[in-house]
C-alpha cells in the first residue's frame, strides 16, 4: 500500500519488519551467528567464480532497507549493483509480479505471441534517444543483450570488425567478455577470444602521477582510432561498430565530458560504422534521464538495457533502428526464456514507476545532494580521496589507492552502509531511485566516517 503525495511521487507504507526501526540498525557482529553458518555452506557448494565484496547475507528488503539473516539492517547504496532501480519490493512492481504468476508464467516469445512481450517492448520503444523508429529484442541479462546487439551489428553491416574501449565492461559470456576490458582477470584462461574485436582509449584514460585523478586527453582516442588502428589494424570500411559506455560502470564510473560522444558520433558517421551505447549500468533513470546518452545528445544506433530495467528481475533488452532490426531474417536471433511474462510484468511497473513518481528528478537532486557532500569530503580528506564524479545517482569516489578504497568499503559494511568497489580504487554509490534527502545524508555521514576510519 502506498500513500501519494506531491509531485507524483509516494511514500511507501513501511512492512511490520522496518516499522520503528532506524537505516541502517547493525546489532549483531558482521556477519552474524546465522550469516556466517549461511556463508560456510555457501564457500562449500558455490562455484569459486564468485567474486563477494564482503558477508553480506539479505534476506529481504524494502525501499532503501535490507535485512540480513541475523536481522541487522543496512542502507543499501548500490541497489544490488545498480539493478534495484525502484527500491525493495516497490509495492506496484509487486502487484504487477504477482497479478502475472496468476495467469501465465512462461511461454516463449520466440515461437508465439506473447502478449506482454511486444507490450513491454512498446513501452521500452517509447522512450528510446532515436528519433527513428525502433524496433526491440527482449533477452535475460545484459550479457546477453550485448550478444544480440554484436551479432546484430555484424550482420546488419556485412562488417567483421567491432571496437570497444579500454575500462569497459559489456559483460562476462564470451562475445560480452572479449568486449569487456576493464580488468585483464576477466580474459585470463578463456582465450582465444572473440576475434575481430578492438580497443581503443577511453575518455579520462589517463591519471595524474600526483594526485592519481583520472585526466583526459580531448584528442586521444580519436588520433588512436584514426592513426593507430585505422592506419595499422583494420579499415574503417570493415568495422561493423563501436561500443560505448555513455558513463563507463565497472571501469570507475568515468563520465565522458562535453563533446566526447558527439566526436564519436561524428566519427562512425564519417565511416558507416555503428553506435551501440551500452546502458545496462547507466540507463533506466540512474544519472537523472532514462539513458544517459541523452545528456550528451546524441543518438545511438542501438541502445542496451538491462539492470534496473525490471527492478530487479531478469530482463534484458537492446533496441535498434528498425532498419537494422528489419535487416535479419526470422530466426536469426532467439531466446527462450527472454522477454517471460513475470520479467515483463515487472519491466512495464518499473516504467511507470520511473515516470509517474518523478524518479528521474527525484535522482537528479539527490544525486546532486551527493555530489556536494562527498566533494565536501573530498576536501576534508584529500590524503584519501581524489575524485569525485557522475550523473544523478551513479556516482564515482576516486580514492588514492586500491587498498583505501576496499578498507573504506569493509568500514561502511561495517557500519550499515552497502557501497561497491568499481574502476581501480573507486567506490561507486548507486542507490535505488526512491531514496530520500534524508537517506542519502545518513549514507554521507556513514560514508565520510568509514573513509575518518
Amino acid at each position: 500500500m502506498t500513500a501519494t503525495i506531491s509531485p507524483g511521487k509516494s511514500v511507501q507504507v513501511r512492512p511490520d519488519w522496518l516499522a520503528d526501526r532506524p537505516l541502517p540498525d547493525v546489532r549483531t557482529a558482521l556477519p552474524g551467528p546465522l550469516s556466517a553458518a549461511i556463508v560456510e555452506r555457501d564457500l562449500a557448494i558455490t562455484s569459486r567464480s564468485l567474486p563477494r565484496a564482503y558477508p553480506l547475507v539479505p534476506q529481504r528488503g524494502h525501499g532503501l532497507a535490507i535485512e540480513d539473516a541475523d536481522g541487522n539492517l543496512f542502507l543499501d547504496f548500490n541497489a544490488g549493483i545498480a539493478v534495484n532501480s525502484t527500491g525493495h519490493c516497490h509495492p506496484r512492481v509487486v502487484e504487477a509480479v504477482k497479478q502475472q504468476t496468476e495467469t501465465l508464467l512462461h511461454y516463449s516469445a520466440s515461437d508465439f505471441y506473447l502478449p506482454i512481450y511486444s507490450e513491454m517492448c512498446s513501452a521500452l520503444a517509447a522512450t528510446a534517444p532515436m528519433s527513428d523508429p525502433v524496433r526491440v529484442f527482449l533477452s535475460n541479462s545484459g550479457a546477453e543483450a550485448v550478444e544480440g546487439a554484436l551479432k546484430l551489428a555484424r550482420y546488419s553491416t556485412g562488417r567483421p570488425y567491432v571496437i570497444s574501449f579500454f575500462g569497459a565492461f559489456h559483460g562476462r559470456s564470451m562475445g560480452a567478455v572479449t568486449l569487456t576490458a576493464s580488468k585483464a582477470k576477466y580474459h585470463k584462461g578463456f582465450g582465444p577470444l572473440l576475434p575481430g574485436v578492438l580497443h581503443a582509449p577511453y575518455a579520462f584514460n589517463g591519471r595524474d602521477p600526483i594526485t592519481g585523478a583520472p585526466v583526459h586527453d580531448e584528442d586521444a582516442t580519436f588520433d588512436y582510432l584514426e592513426n593507430t588502428l585505422f592506419r595499422y589494424q583494420v579499415s574503417p570500411s570493415e568495422v561493423a561498430a563501436i561500443f560505448v559506455e555513455p558513463i563507463q560502470g565497472e571501469g570507475g564510473y568515468l563520465v565522458p565530458p562535453a563533446g566526447w560522444m558527439t566526436r564519436l558520433r561524428e566519427l562512425c558517421d564519417r565511416h558507416g560504422i555503428l553506435l551501440v551505447a551500452d546502458e545496462v549500468q547507466s540507463g533506466a533513470g540512474r544519472t537523472g534521464k532514462m539513458w544517459a546518452i541523452e545528456h550528451q545528445d546524441v543518438e545511438p544506433d542501438v541502445l542496451i538495457s538491462a539492470k534496473g530495467l525490471a527492478s530487479g528481475l531478469p530482463l534484458g533488452a537492446f533496441m535498434a533502428r528498425a532498419e537494422l532490426m528489419e535487416s535479419w531474417p526470422a530466426g536469426a536471433h532467439g531466446s527462450t526464456y527472454g522477454g517471460s511474462p513475470i520479467p515483463c510484468a515487472a519491466g512495464l511497473a518499473t516504467l511507470e514507476v520511473i515516470q509517474e513518481e518523478g524518479l528521474l528528478a527525484n535522482a537528479d537532486t539527490i544525486g546532486k545532494q551527493l555530489m556536494t557532500g562527498l566533494r565536501e569530503l573530498q576536501q576534508k580528506f584529500p590524503e584519501q580521496i581524489v575524485d569525485v564524479r557522475g550523473l544523478g545517482l551513479m556516482i564515482g569516489v576516486e580514492f588514492r589507492t586500491a587498498e583505501q578504497a576496499a578498507e573504506v568499503q569493509q568500514r561502511a559494511f561495517e557500519r550499515g552502509l552497502l557501497v561497491l568497489e568499481c574502476g581501480e580504487s573507486s567506490i561507486r554509490m548507486s542507490p535505488p531511485l526512491v531514496v530520500s534527502a534524508a537517506e542519502a545524508q545518513t549514507a554521507l555521514e556513514l560514508f565520510g566516517a568509514a573513509v575518518a576510519g
